[in-house]
């Protein structure tokens, strides 16, 4: 038994993704690309609202999931050091 590389879940040695979605999901998430500006931004600049409002508009603007789009920021916020 594999497991999906996107939920983890168990699914047989001949699939690589559980659903298609899994796939969307795990394709989307890879490709997407953060500016280190536009974290500053909503961490350094910006309280919780406007923080909530500018992520939305970033997942409008370049047509993100928007569970996938907060998940990737606090992935990369960790990573520049902004989160703990």
């Amino acid at each position: 038994m594999s497991q999906c590389l996107y939920c983890n879940k168990k699914i047989a040695m001949n699939k690589v993704f559980c659903s298609k979605s899994c796939k969307e999901n795990y394709f989307q998430y890879n490709a997407m690309q953060i500016p280190k500006p536009f974290l500053k931004r909503i961490y350094i600049f910006s309280n919780q609202e406007e923080r909530e409002k500018e992520i939305l508009n970033f997942s409008k603007r370049h047509n993100y999931k928007l569970d996938l789009l907060i998940n990737k920021i606090k992935d990369e916020s960790i990573k520049v050091g902004y989160l703990v």
